[in-house]
């Protein structure tokens, strides 16, 4: 009959639930680990739980089950064999049993699935195949001992005849494939003893292994050797870390090969050598539930907060994630792809958090920003939580968090450096927490606050409660500041509204458009947040790993500066008419051209202080996003070609001599640059916009860009009467003849991903929004309904819908989405324009920001948050559906 155990660990098993708090508490608070799981065990349970491939393995008889012989009494605990076979299931986590019986007996009498390995003969039998390997001396041997061990029994035992040992003793014996079993479950006390004794006297006499396991003895032609097969299966899974839980005095041997993270387990009363003792079976079974919980939890995530839901903090050099509830969930220092403080949104809270809330139950109010400014406000009944980088000089970050209330509030302060990866300790001097061990300073200022620091061993944890009603309370993270810096709490106010102060007077010189004013404002301030104003780069985004597709693999570091993306994203600024940010992105670009071989070899991206990445890694110790592995840092496409790069660039230039009247030296260089680097490569394949991780093809969108970087360059030379190159603009026809000619494709009616392929993608229409066609050629309308007809699912459009190379699936780009937006009104669709505009908009999370992608079946946001390319994406059509209210005005 299955128990509320068993059936809450099968639902768990087809990883749609959990096992209820209940279920577990009193494994979690037991003080006894015989009894239950003690905080010792617990702490060990929950380190073993987090690592990257895990083989979960024990003996059979006395550790699965109660009872050992051949009876069907023999079978598992039905909740242990559940809760193994769950383990089994869940991604990178193997479980195996290895046992003294033979494999055929082990297989029939535990029926065990087959995801589970199982190991025989104390270790030596992995297939059905070992029983025919033992040498015919060695059967010879085993026969006699056999022989040998029935006859001294019959004479010690006083019965006439050996049948007699089984009906009136209860003695069973077993041929096994390299030994000779004795069974003395349900012997008599007196033949039991003798039983033992005969069984060791002839052991010796034909040089066999005595084994004494449970109520078996075995005689056996090899040793136990439990621990070579756990080390061959580690080898053979390449598993990182191994439970072994065990009964008998056979299973030490394996117990004697843990190491590392590694956990040994005891059931039963024996002496033993492992760290912590079970007292049956059934504390093993309820131990093996909660493992499967603490793994799931940390393979998938605990139930993580939706993307879009999280808010983003900046001050223009350090940016920050707050969750929905207070927890800052993601901070660098001292640069955007610097090692986190704070990953809780790549893995919960052993990654780090810094998370403040309400000591009594209550219900979360809401979350917002500060209007036209980058300070969110946090509340519930009776605490509030006020949040803002401060700006800062360069290397150091400030965070400020503001409690305020009639509640209690509770602190949780818990730094994990270098993603979780490396160990810190916190010290409490006064009222200021250091944290040590760190390669640079990190205090918390908390006066009026009292800590209890706690630690695992290898990170420390700070947790305080304050009244607030007897006023607010100020916490000032300060990260890389050598000198002792004293924030003064009473001067909070005034330096939050310079803070404040500042935001709103960069955007009361924007020109918003009618069109969702104040989501266009808010998409503009965070795209000023992703510039890294020490350096004038600009971010993809803030942050790394949020998966493209749930528990999938297309996990990406965006933490860098893409030079499409940027010039984007400050063309987008100049548009609303702020050009600071380009005549800093520009600067920043031509200190990379200044030590580059030429322009044509540029990266596609740089760290924000232009140096080229370093190799893409794994962290293979933090679970990701909802589960979704790997966490990568770093960035393979680094090393692709992207020849499209150059076009945005010319664009950016364009437009802000244009916005300016003015065209400096210095960009003019730059975009002659831009075109030498088109002349000299455009006809080369390459890997594309969407960085496809398969060989280099002639993409029809890149050899559009390469067109528009010629076109705007004469574009521009004419404008402000400078000499263009003789070749630019017969290069340019070159290049648009070749588009016109190569890249439609008659089958698919449509321009497609490149030449020679009929695969449609979003970004071919580009050859109409650029002006390389005109956008009422029909080719250009033809392309337009195909990529609405294939690639648009309900408020979202997909890139493409062919094989890149990657495994695992994305959902619909946001910025595909204002493409064809843009489409649709360059064709004169403005109805189609406003509907899938609104249903973007609908999309925006509570406080405005919009992560990569978005998956129409699930309805979930994807991607990294917040993204460059959705922002820009949704002011450009804000701004084009105003233009075009106001023409038809």
């Amino acid at each position: 009959m299955a128990t509320p155990l068993n059936r809450t660990v099968s639902e768990s098993a087809l990883l749609g639930g959990s096992l209820p708090l209940g279920l577990l508490r009193p494994y979690l608070l037991g003080e006894n680990d015989g009894d239950g799981i003690g905080p010792g065990l617990m702490a060990e349970l929950k380190l073993l739980a987090r690592q990257p491939a895990l083989l979960v393995a024990c003996n059979y008889g006395g550790t699965l089950t109660p009872v050992d012989g051949q009876t069907t009494e023999t079978l598992p605990l039905d909740s242990a064999a559940v809760a193994l076979r769950a383990l089994a299931a869940l991604p990178n986590t193997h479980a195996a049993v290895i046992s003294g019986r033979s494999l055929r007996d082990l297989a029939a009498v535990s029926r065990l699935p087959a995801e589970i390995h199982l190991v025989g003969s104390h270790g030596h039998e992995f297939d059905m195949a070992f029983a025919y390997t033992i040498p015919q001396a060695t059967e010879g041997v085993l026969q006699l001992a056999g022989n040998a061990l029935v006859e001294r029994l019959t004479a010690r035992l006083g019965v006439a005849q050996a049948e007699r040992l089984v009906t009136e003793h209860r003695l069973a014996f077993e041929r096994k494939p390299a030994a000779f079993a004795v069974h003395r479950r349900e012997a008599d006390p007196d033949a039991a003893e003798v039983a033992t004794a005969v069984a060791r006297e002839v052991a010796a006499a034909y040089g066999l292994s005595f084994i004494e396991d449970g109520t078996v003895l075995d005689l056996c032609a090899l040793p136990p050797a439990k621990g070579a097969a756990l080390d061959k299966l580690r080898a053979q899974l390449g598993v990182s870390a191994a439970l072994f839980a065990g009964d008998a005095a056979s299973d030490e041997g394996a117990l004697g090969t843990l190491r590392g993270p590694d956990l040994g387990l005891h059931v039963g009363p024996r002496a033993t050598t492992a760290r912590h003792q079970l007292r049956d079976p059934d504390a093993f079974a309820r131990l093996l539930a909660v493992l499967f919980e603490l793994r799931r939890a940390w393979l998938f995530g605990e139930e993580a907060v939706a993307l879009e839901r999280h808010s983003m903090l900046g001050d223009g050099s350090s940016t920050a994630l707050v969750t929905p509830d207070g927890t800052i969930c993601w901070l660098t220092h001292p640069l955007p792809d610097s090692g986190s403080l704070f990953a809780h949104v790549l893995g919960g809270d052993p990654a780090g958090h810094f998370s403040v809330g309400p000591v009594a139950a209550s219900r979360l109010l809401g979350q917002r920003y500060v209007d036209n400014t980058m300070i969110v406000e946090t509340r519930w009944a009776d605490v509030a939580v006020t949040d803002y980088l401060e700006p800062s000089p360069e290397g150091i970050t400030q965070l400020v968090r503001v409690l305020t209330g009639s509640g209690t509030a509770r602190i949780v302060f818990a730094p994990r450096p270098d993603y979780a990866g490396a160990p810190c300790a916190i010290e409490s001097r006064g009222d200021v927490l250091h944290v040590v061990g760190t390669s640079e300073p990190i205090v918390l200022h908390a006066p009026g606050v009292r800590f209890a620091i706690e630690s695992d061993g290898r990170h420390a944890s700070a947790t305080g409660r304050v009244d607030l009603s007897q006023g607010p309370i100020v916490l000032t993270l300060r990260c890389g500041d050598p000198e002792v810096h004293e924030p003064d709490p009473a001067g909070e106010p005034e330096r939050r509204e310079a803070v404040a102060r500042a935001a709103r007077a960069w955007v009361q010189r924007l020109e918003i458009p009618a069109v969702k004013p104040s989501l266009v404002v808010r998409s503009a301030l965070t795209l000023r947040h992703l510039v890294h104003e020490p350096t004038g780069a600009v971010l993809a985004a803030p942050t790394t790993s949020l998966p493209e597709g749930i528990g999938g693999t297309r996990n990406w570091d965006y933490r860098y500066c893409w030079l499409r993306d940027a010039s984007l994203t400050v063309l987008t600024l100049v548009e609303l008419g702020s050009t600071e940010e380009a005549d800093g992105f520009l600067a920043w670009l031509g200190r990379i051209l200044a030590s580059a071989p030429g322009p044509e070899w540029l990266h596609p991206l740089y760290s924000v202080t232009g140096a080229p990445l370093s190799t893409e890694a794994s962290i293979e110790h933090l679970p990701g996003y909802a589960g979704s592995r790997p966490v990568r840092i770093g960035n393979a496409a680094d090393h692709q070609v992207q020849l499209d790069v150059f076009g945005p660039v010319a664009q950016l230039i364009d437009a802000l001599s244009e916005r300016t009247g003015e065209l400096p030296d210095a960009h003019w260089r730059i975009l002659v640059q831009m075109a030498a680097a088109v002349a000299a490569r455009w006809h080369e394949p390459d890997h594309g916009i969407w960085e496809a991780r398969r060989a280099p093809r002639h993409h029809v969108y890149t050899k559009t860009m390469c067109w528009v970087t010629l076109d705007r360059a004469l574009r521009v030379a004419h404008r402000h009467e400078r000499t263009p190159d003789d070749g630019w603009g017969p290069l340019a026809a070159v290049v648009r003849s070749e588009v016109l000619a190569e890249g439609w494709d008659d089958g698919a009616r449509a321009f497609t991903v490149a030449y020679d392929s009929p695969d449609l993608d979003a970004a071919v229409l580009h050859v109409g929004l650029t002006g390389l066609v005109d956008p009422l050629d029909p080719r250009f309308l033809a392309t337009v309904a195909a990529v609405e007809r294939e690639l648009r699912v309900g408020p979202t459009v997909f890139r493409y819908t062919y094989d890149d190379g990657l495994p695992g699936l994305e959902g619909g780009f946001h910025l595909c989405t204002a493409w064809l937006i843009e489409a649709f009104l360059a064709v004169g669709r403005v109805d189609d324009a406003e509907d899938l505009f609104a249903r973007l908009a609908a999309l925006m999370g509570p406080t405005g920001l919009l992560p990569e992608e978005y998956d129409p079946a699930t309805e979930t946001h994807l991607g990294n948050h917040p993204q460059a390319y959705s922002h820009l994406g949704f002011i450009r059509c804000a701004r084009l559906l105003d233009e075009a209210h106001r023409g038809a005005r």
